[in-house]
């Protein structure tokens, strides 16, 4: 890109706020960045920062250089990430995401995955956000759901996350436990804040009972997996986390129309590297070993 190094120096003056800051960012001499800051004026015709006895204030017209820069910085490092992605050998950075509600699943895997491969620095990402694997931001994700139909995305089938009705003891103690499912209307529950939440054993509930018996409602699963635990009300959580608290009382147990599908994603660039088919093979294998035991 032509002029990119003054276009980047005026972004690291505009985030530092000094010449001195960006010069140490960039690693640079000051009089290079004033040199570039200068040059980058002169060819727009414009004034980029104001001046004053503290540092650099970017004007009007600074502002939105620095907005540009800063998206094809981040651009160029994502793209930076995807190549690094592409080597032979099963090293370097890893990062991996998926919901919360598998962390349960997968930090032993990947923990046994990072033993095996101790040149793996492994992230996992369980923003609630959806990744971009075309923009580099993740190697591997897996998507509970419908199959994801981005374009040139490699996606396979992974497992059914099982996913049962709880109440802890202390519920049980003070509201009883429902005997069936026709009960279920006499107790309360913790749900999504979304009355149309579309996660298939919240449709199950709102079919079951009125949404005013949610009395603890929240927008984050593991928020209501900790309200399920203290005791607010009834609630779903994955058969996996509930079973590693010994407080969980099983009111439901879990049921394949509860249960979402969940996907393997890869992106095409990178499906086929080193360290990304160790992986996928290392979470086939701890899922094939999973369903053995649960047989």
């Amino acid at each position: 890109m032509e002029h990119w190094d003054e276009v980047r120096t005026a972004y690291q003056v505009a985030r530092q706020g000094t010449v001195s800051g960006a010069a140490e960012v960039l690693g640079v001499h000051h009089a290079t960045v004033i040199r570039h800051i200068d040059a980058l004026e002169a060819r727009l015709g414009v004034k980029l920062f104001q001046r004053h006895a503290r540092g650099y204030t970017a004007t009007e017209s600074g502002e939105d250089l620095a907005r540009v820069a800063q998206t094809t910085e981040d651009q160029l490092q994502q793209l930076v990430g995807r190549i690094r992605g592409r080597g032979s050998d099963v090293s370097g950075e890893l990062m991996v995401t998926s919901i919360v509600e598998l962390s349960d699943f997968l930090v032993p895997v990947l923990t046994e995955f990072k033993e095996i491969y101790p040149d793996v620095v492994v992230r996992y990402l369980t923003d609630a956000r959806v990744f971009r694997l075309e923009y580099g931001e993740a190697h591997v994700a897996i998507r509970a759901g419908s199959a994801p139909d981005e374009p040139d995305n490699v996606v396979q089938p992974l497992m059914k996350l099982r996913v049962g009705l709880y109440a802890s003891q202390r519920y049980i103690d003070k509201h009883g436990r429902p005997h069936g499912e026709d009960d279920l209307i006499n107790h309360i529950f913790v749900g999504n804040d979304n009355p149309d939440a579309r996660a298939p054993f919240q449709k199950w509930l709102r079919s079951k009972v009125p949404y005013d018996r949610v009395v603890f409602r929240t927008t984050e699963t593991a928020s209501m997996m900790r309200a399920v635990q203290n005791g607010a009300g009834i609630g779903f959580m994955p058969s996996e986390h509930a079973a590693s608290d010994p407080d969980l009382v099983e009111v439901i147990p879990a049921r394949d129309d509860w249960s979402p599908q969940l996907w393997l994603v890869t992106h095409v660039d990178l499906h086929r590297t080193a360290k990304v088919q160790a992986l996928v093979s290392h979470l086939k294998a701890a899922v094939k070993s999973r369903e053995s035991a649960q047989a």
